[in-house]
């Protein structure tokens, strides 16, 4: 059994929302989860609150380019109602995200059909050329997720709908950095 495969059948234990806010609570407080390298816990939570919300998920995976070199580590990827998006999860202990890895996600959708997306979730907050850089991505979408709005997700239990409120309001708005608390009850 792979690393990847053993992340995949520990977070998989987690069945309810109740223990993914348990496991979120203890990311968030900044300990460090028994069994998961650093950072690989939020990787996996994101992906599986998604998978309670009825996704489609694909746990974190490499492609190849002609099955010969690694191009792209690919943090997970989501589909619901004929949405598909790339998910970028980023644990960072103090500092705020900057534009990296926006621009790697971009260069990721890129290579993809048109209709692809991306969501990047940090819990840390982005800097101010990171906000602007997803402002100015198209037409490549990348959705920006915070603490406070992953906090919200879990307590709430339905990541789907907070995702299609966000993605709604940046159809019509351009605006990808919503806190989806703001437009859901």
């Amino acid at each position: 059994m792979t690393a990847e495969q053993r992340y995949v059948q520990q977070i998989q234990a987690y069945t309810s929302w109740k223990q993914l806010r348990g496991l979120w609570e203890e990311i968030a407080a900044g300990k460090q989860q028994k069994d998961w390298p650093a950072g690989k816990a939020f990787e996996y939570l994101i992906l599986r609150a998604f998978e309670l919300s009825g996704a489609g998920v694909r746990y974190p995976f490499r492609v190849q380019l002609f099955d010969q070199d690694e191009i792209e580590q690919i943090d997970g990827v989501i589909h619901f109602d004929n949405v598909s998006a790339i998910i970028e999860s980023k644990n960072y202990a103090q500092e705020r995200l900057n534009v990296e890895p926006i621009a790697k996600l971009r260069n990721h959708l890129m290579r993809r059909p048109s209709n692809a997306i991306g969501c990047v979730f940090c819990t840390t907050g982005f800097t101010t050329p990171a906000i602007m850089l997803a402002h100015f991505t198209s037409p490549q979408t990348i959705l920006l997720w915070e603490k406070d709005e992953i906090t919200f997700v879990l307590e709430n239990e339905n990541l789907r709908e907070a995702f299609f409120v966000k993605y709604q309001h940046c159809i019509e708005t351009g605006e990808p950095h919503l806190k989806v608390f703001t437009k859901m009850k």
